[in-house]
């Protein structure tokens, strides 16, 4: 009995009986609740998974496609605009000539190959680094790397290009029993960790835009609870599959680029924008069909 209690209670002899039932009262309480939460967490996630059940045996390749679709479109774009692309450079940005015919022969290389290597799952790693230059590379040619806008979400995709990375370090065998190695997979994780967070960078923009509406605000809250969720690990999956969803209507209704007519100035700038979110997308699907990894709370739960 604790020396300091109230008079009135050391003298109630009931009371340390009163006390204690009423503790297991509102413990079972508080149980009762939780457990219900449960329940009702894990029926939406069966409905969820019946739902989604058709599309699980696609979701790799859906992944693989749009995280790619941003280096397939800039190709695209650099051959149709060749001689628009030399003269901005050569005489807007003042790189030499031979040296810019040398940067866009590499880019539109690189993405082509390194866009249907990473979609066959060829050579992932070669496919992966490609890619990442290209982004390096186009940030200073430009002059946009340190324009923020341009930079949270080259590092979204970035984050995807890891979760590839990771996907296929995790899938690699060795001749030890079939299994990987070790080293392997704390890579394969660590590579997961980095790509779950830098994923999340794009909501970043979000949050700094200049667009203050009601509607802005209250879906840069709620995706931000999200990107918690993805970074940390906890409901990883759902919070991703979430974003997918988010960022799927985000993408159709803001960067609508099929309604600018052709010469618009500002059509190249929306289609871009919306290419670079279908990237970020199929780097959040790739999350959904792996999971967060051993870095995670989801993972630390199996465990303890």
């Amino acid at each position: 009995m604790n020396p300091y209690q109230p008079q009135s209670d050391a003298y109630d002899p009931g009371y340390g009986g009163q006390h204690a039932a009423q503790h297991a009262a509102t413990g079972g309480q508080s149980q009762s609740a939780m457990e219900q939460v449960k329940q009702y967490t894990a029926a939406f996630e069966d409905v969820l998974d019946k739902l989604a059940s058709p599309l699980k045996p696609h979701v790799p390749v859906i992944g693989r496609f749009l995280l790619v679709v941003t280096f397939l479109e800039d190709a695209l774009r650099l051959l149709f605009q060749w001689n628009d692309q030399l003269n901005y450079l050569t005489y807007h940005r003042r790189i030499p000539q031979a040296l810019v015919y040398t940067f866009l022969i590499y880019n539109v290389l690189a993405m082509l190959i390194g866009s249907f290597m990473a979609i066959a799952k060829k050579r992932t790693e070669i496919a992966v680094g490609a890619l990442f230059s290209v982004v390096v590379l186009q940030a200073f040619a430009y002059g946009l790397a340190t324009e923020w806008h341009f930079f949270l979400r080259n590092v979204s995709i970035i984050g995807g290009l890891l979760m590839l990375l990771s996907d296929s370090l995790s899938r690699r065998k060795t001749l030890f029993a079939g299994l990987p190695s070790i080293n392997e997979n704390d890579r394969s994780t660590y590579f997961q960790l980095a790509g779950r967070i830098l994923l999340v960078f794009l909501f970043l923009s979000f949050i700094l835009s200049d667009d203050l509406s009601l509607l802005r605000v209250i879906s840069s809250l709620i995706g931000f609870i999200a990107c918690v969720m993805v970074v940390v690990g906890f409901k990883a999956k759902w919070s991703a599959s979430f974003l997918v969803i988010f960022l799927s209507i985000f993408n159709i209704v803001i960067n609508n680029w099929w309604s600018f007519s052709d010469g618009h100035p500002q059509r190249d700038f929306v289609k871009y924008d919306f290419f670079q979110i279908l990237s970020i997308v199929g780097g959040l699907l790739l999350l959904v069909n792996q999971g967060p990894g051993g870095l995670s709370v989801d993972e630390k739960k199996k465990q303890y």
